[in-house]
């Protein structure tokens, strides 16, 4: 599959031209209706990938991976369904292929969607993680704030994030690893998870140019395709029993570890 490199900035429609390097390392989509799109096509290409934007259903053939990035969950949720992409996409996330959201994407990719004030949200997901994900849970845009976050297998120190009318993971399934969490006022909260193939988190990496989810985002597609070339399963598959959010607060998971 021939690689595209994005030259232009979202907004002012993506351009594109021939990498030199195509073909170089996995093909993963950057899902572009929202967000910030051209940010993280380039720091996939930094770390290894071929990067593509991803607007129709038949342009989800061929990828290796896709990463939804932030925006509004429920915009982005609608458009993919106008644009006829979100069941395609739904279905190919359920036979195995990988994906990483950021901010609004952990919550498309999540099962269940609370507003700030824990009301369910009706809103469009492709319900994939055992996650259930608190919208706008740090406050409102006034509230965003960066800050040094642990994340659990990644070398060199903290990431720095950027939190933006960010969720954080209210419910895991019991399947689903924890990564990182902050401190808040109300205790320490989920911001980062994985759960087989899917990576998720509350924050923006791209917004500091770092690169390291990324990097491990493509190391986790490399994993697959490898398993796939050996007839390994599919680790994106999940039964309706097991796809249920399991009952699990995060904040008794916190007490059990003596956190919170």
């Amino acid at each position: 599959m021939a690689v595209a490199r994005a030259i232009r900035i979202p907004g002012e429609g993506v351009g594109t031209q021939r990498s030199e390097d195509a073909g170089s390392g996995p093909v993963i989509g950057v899902l572009a209706i929202q967000g910030d799109v051209l940010e993280h096509l380039r720091l996939l290409e930094d770390v290894g990938a071929g990067a593509v934007p991803v607007r129709r259903p038949e342009e989800l053939d061929g990828l290796d991976g896709i990463l939804i990035p932030g925006g509004e969950s429920t915009t982005i949720g609608k458009l993919a369904a106008m644009y006829g992409l979100l069941d395609p996409l739904r279905e190919r996330l359920q036979a195995g292929l990988p994906a990483f959201g950021t901010c609004a994407g952990a919550i498309l990719l999540g099962q269940e969607a609370l507003f700030h004030d824990g009301r369910p949200a009706e809103q469009p997901l492709l319900g994939v993680m055992t996650t259930t994900l608190r919208r706008n849970a740090f406050g409102r845009q006034v509230a965003s704030f960066e800050a040094d976050v642990e994340v659990a297998g990644l070398e060199d120190g903290p990431v720095h994030a950027v939190f933006i009318r960010a969720p954080w993971f209210e419910r895991v399934g019991d399947e689903v690893e924890v990564l990182a969490r902050v401190e808040t006022p109300a205790g320490a909260k989920v911001v980062v998870v994985r759960q087989g193939a899917l990576l998720a988190s509350a924050f923006h990496p791209e917004l500091t140019g770092e690169p390291r989810l990324h990097r491990l985002f493509v190391a986790m597609v490399n994993q697959v395709s490898q398993a796939s070339a050996t007839g390994g399963p599919a680790p994106n598959e999940v039964s309706e029993e097991d796809g249920r959010v399991r009952s699990q607060q995060v904040v008794h998971d916190q007490a059990q570890e003596g956190r919170g």
